[in-house]
């Protein structure tokens, strides 16, 4: 079991940025690939990035290609997402998740893979 707690939500004006980040507790950190989901009112939960293990294998969706960067933390138990030149429509709720996984250098893209989610802080982008 891993709980995740995450930080960072907030308002920010179109074009402007914000640090996400998601703690997790436990030891076992380093087993997890960790991932980062949005849900927007009315739409289904997408994904957003995911990290592999050892942090080099990484996963964009396109829409964020070249403006949001994922990176982690293992001494820290900590995931982060960088987001730049935010745009209205990714108003939503960005969830972390967790998974297990004895594969060091693979990513998970689908939220049924993932096991362990946090709260989820609510990101508002204003025109």
């Amino acid at each position: 079991q891993v709980q995740l707690v995450e930080s960072g939500g907030g308002l920010v004006q179109a074009g402007g940025s914000l640090r996400l980040a998601c703690a997790a507790s436990g030891r076992t950190f380093t087993t997890y690939v960790m991932g980062w989901f949005r849900q927007a009112p009315g739409k289904e939960r997408e994904i957003v990035s995911s990290i592999s293990r050892s942090g080099t294998t990484l996963y964009y969706a396109d829409s964020v290609k070249g403006r949001f960067t994922i990176s982690r933390d293992n001494a820290r138990n900590t995931v982060y997402l960088q987001m730049n030149s935010l745009e209205p429509e990714e108003t939503a709720v960005y969830y972390c998740a967790a998974r297990a996984t004895p594969l060091y250098n693979s990513y998970y893209r689908e939220a049924s893979d993932f096991d362990f989610w946090g709260q989820g802080p609510q990101v508002t982008v204003s025109s």
